[in-house]
């Protein structure tokens, strides 16, 4: 029997599995974004290594993801979505096994990293084809239906990714993604048809993502590191101000050569700069909430990595029933308020969430501001970016995809790293105090996108958004 092929399906259908098929590849990536925070405290009593192991392991996956995102969507530009989300979505899926069989700490920061990879090349392939596919409100729909079902998913996924910690072990939670990438794969050469070339050949900028990685690479160790090394080790030092020379380099190297990963031009458009720095301030609280909040249920409160991912479960709910008639809305009426709005509803719940100590009532003190967070982010998250999306045009919906995707996981990994050293002291895990500074910082991030919001965003009318290339 044969498979059915891209002609057999109706236009509806065919839009439908791609939206089918782009929700499974990027829950894949956003999931191990979230669920291996549950298995963090498994991870280190296994392999040992502290809370600087326990940042290692998320800082190392958001650092090559967050780098070379851009390159994943200058390439899905170049040779066409399909053939870069299939490879992506292999490639995940085999260095998902790396990590299931690290035998110590620095073989699972090399699988973790190595995963970035995969995921750098899915992700923007993933939201670009649903850019190209749908056009108008029907857009602001399907961006807002990708938004739950992957937002869902990563929610869900410490959920299940807690099941499994318990029943079996932490590494059953990246052996989980090798079916879903096989059905992915199936999907996608089921429903996706293949683009043609764009008729342009500029080479891939492997200077800038070498100058990139290297750029972030370097602050992020320095950061991770001083608590144990001190600020005045000459490694660190070393690490900290090359890095941030480094960076410089790549953002000079950018605007020199003919073909960047990073095109500036797209930052000369408001709306698109501004979302990317509320982007990046408001990714950057989220990560910090969910690293931070996961590892004091379970370290401090006493929660199993079941129940600290059951904790955040209701989250799913607002997010599923919110998302897409949130982005729908804001494609009528401008993303400000919801853009200004939403981040500071979340603001809100990290203060409340400072206020929880062990032997908390879940009903009453981590259940309001988890449906207060989770109200906030689905006001802010579709409207984000299907604004950025708005702003690229048809040829430039997979860079602008990647832009947007990499500052969001920089903001995560810098987020992180920050608040672990500015909270770590000496300590080998978290503390009470140290939660409750990292919870400021998160408000305080959060205050700040959606002031950036309400001052930088500004309405663009429906009929200005870009229409969906033929496919």
């Amino acid at each position: 029997m044969r498979l059915t092929s891209i002609g057999d399906l109706s236009d509806e259908t065919r839009k439908r599995l791609t939206l089918v098929a782009s929700i499974m590849g990027s829950i894949i990536v956003f999931v191990d974004s979230t669920v291996v925070n549950v298995a963090l405290p498994a991870i280190q009593n296994d392999l040992g290594g502290g809370l600087a192991l326990q940042q290692w392991v998320v800082d190392a996956y958001l650092l090559t993801l967050g780098s070379l995102i851009l390159v994943g969507g200058s390439l899905g530009d170049l040779f066409g979505e399909k053939r870069v989300f299939i490879l992506g979505v292999v490639a995940f899926a085999a260095t998902s096994l790396l990590c299931a069989v690290a035998w110590n700490g620095n073989a699972l920061i090399v699988a973790r990293a190595l995963q970035g990879v995969g995921g750098a090349l899915l992700t923007p392939a993933a939201l670009a084809t649903i850019t190209i596919t749908f056009s108008g409100e029907e857009r602001g729909a399907a961006i807002g239906s990708w938004t739950a079902w992957v937002g869902i998913a990563a929610l869900i996924g410490p959920l299940a990714g807690g099941w499994f910690v318990s029943a079996l072990s932490w590494r059953a939670i990246f052996l989980i993604n090798i079916p879903i990438a096989a059905a992915t794969v199936l999907l996608i050469s089921i429903a996706m048809p293949n683009r043609e070339a764009r008729g342009r050949h500029e080479p891939l900028d492997l200077v800038g993502a070498v100058l990139c990685v290297a750029g972030l690479a370097g602050p992020v160790f320095a950061l991770i590191e001083a608590p144990q090394r001190g600020f005045a080790d000459p490694v660190i030092l070393v690490s900290l101000l090359g890095g941030v020379a480094l960076f410089g380099a790549f953002v000079w190297w950018e605007h020199r050569t003919r073909a960047p990963m990073l095109p500036l031009r797209l930052f000369s458009r408001r709306n698109f700069a501004f979302a990317n720095v509320e982007t990046f301030a408001v990714y950057a609280a989220i990560a910090t909430m969910s690293f931070f909040l996961t590892l004091f249920l379970q370290e401090l409160a006493g929660y199993s990595p079941f129940m600290s991912g059951l904790a955040s479960s209701p989250m799913t709910v607002v997010m599923f029933v919110l998302s897409p008639r949130v982005g729908r809305l804001s494609m009528r009426l401008g993303p400000r308020v919801f853009m200004g709005s939403g981040p500071l509803v979340c603001a809100a719940a990290a203060v409340w969430l400072r206020e929880l100590s062990p032997g908390f009532d879940y009903w009453t003190r981590l259940l309001p501001p988890v449906l207060l967070f989770a109200l906030g982010l689905s006001l802010v998250v579709a409207p984000l970016t299907a604004t950025v999306l708005a702003d690229a045009g048809e040829g430039d919906a997979g860079i602008a995809s990647g832009v947007n995707n990499a500052v969001a996981r920089v903001g995560g990994l810098l987020g992180i790293a920050v608040v672990g050293a500015a909270i770590a002291g000496t300590a080998d895990q978290l503390t009470m105090s140290g939660y409750r500074d990292a919870m400021t910082i998160t408000a305080a991030l959060l205050a700040a996108g959606g002031a950036i919001g309400f001052a930088g965003i500004r309405r663009v009318a429906p009929a200005a958004a870009p229409a969906a290339a033929p496919t």
